[in-house]
């Protein structure tokens, strides 16, 4: 299981922001919730607690069910022909394998530290993450994976782009279009964010508000209506310097407002900027946890996640967390 670093190091400035509604942009509007019509991958919705939520959607052209802590795998199959992304490897992730790193591109079993997703198999059906905006530039083009594969997308907003996986609001994704929530610290002025497609944020923000609520604020993320669409334009949209874990082969992500992680624009192997001192720890770890261990996964060889006890986790990242301060 990957952990993120924790150092006593000021390095970037902290956000002072309280959370609210989203002024000018919006985030793009608020998401539907979970709820969809489309055939082509967006999620029914889930409710219910944490176990017994599940969601049926067209993957790849065949029917899928998607559950939080369930354990994945399965043998891994071939995209068949006339479907998005054919020949590509699909499925056989499991839940041990979700957590990645700082790093776009991680999380993908068996890639390493490898960067970006250009081209690559989807271990966990759900499509990496699209960043947006004007972000695939010099040495941080990996994170606009563009123009190396025999299959595109067409954007939407213009006719003349073409991406690998469509733009952040295309609503043929698996899970449905990029959603994202935030989460602050009732103790710091930290604040968090999640992004990923609509279906898995709508059942994470349920066991986060049920896991995490004591160290939240009032006005965090803990239904449908407070999460909202992505949208680079916002001004407190997440962006990719400030992602601290991806997950499920960097189709989810955690940030963190304030932070600057200058190895997202730097050239391959460049060191993650520390996060900064000050941070809501114990907040992280609870986010941290409850995303690796409920995050959605499509059926496969079937059983379910035995979640480790968050006592064992928590004195992990405390005796962690000693051995780097002292």
């Amino acid at each position: 299981m990957y952990v993120p670093f924790i150092t006593t190091t000021w390095s970037a400035t902290g956000s002072n922001k309280v959370l609210g509604k989203r002024k000018g942009g919006g985030g793009g509007g608020r998401s539907s919730g979970g709820r969809s019509s489309s055939s082509s991958g967006k999620s029914s919705g889930s409710s219910g607690k944490s176990g017994g939520r599940s969601s049926s959607s067209t993957i790849f052209g065949g029917s899928r069910t998607s559950r939080p802590y369930g354990n994945g795998g399965g043998k891994p199959t071939v995209v068949p022909a006339g479907q998005p992304f054919s020949g590509r490897s699909v499925g056989g992730g499991m839940r041990s394998q979700v957590f990645g790193s700082r790093t776009y591109g991680s999380g993908y079993p068996g890639y390493g530290l490898a960067r970006g997703v250009a081209g690559r198999g989807f271990p966990f059906y759900f499509w990496p993450l699209v960043w947006g905006g004007a972000v695939g530039v010099g040495t941080a083009s990996y994170l606009n994976a563009e123009d190396e594969v025999h299959w595109f997308i067409l954007d939407p907003s213009n006719s003349d782009v073409l991406y690998q996986y469509g733009q952040p609001n295309n609503s043929t994704r698996p899970g449905g279009m990029e959603v994202t929530a935030a989460f602050q610290s009732n103790y710091t002025q930290t604040i968090f964010r999640i992004m990923s497609d609509n279906e898995t944020v709508v059942s994470l923000i349920q066991d986060i508000h049920q896991n995490c609520s004591s160290r939240l604020t009032s006005n965090s993320a803990s239904s449908p209506s407070q999460i909202y669409l992505y949208n680079t334009s916002a001004s407190d949209a997440p962006k990719p310097e400030q992602a601290i874990q991806y997950y499920r082969a960097s189709s989810a992500v955690l940030t963190l407002d304030g932070y600057n992680n200058s190895a997202a624009f730097g050239a391959n192997g460049t060191t993650d900027t520390p996060l900064p001192d000050g941070i809501d720890t114990m907040l992280l770890q609870c986010l941290n946890g409850t995303i690796g261990n409920g995050i959605t996964l499509v059926d496969g060889a079937g059983g379910r996640w035995t979640a480790p006890s968050y006592g064992v986790v928590g004195l992990l990242w405390t005796l962690w967390i000693l051995s780097h301060i002292f």
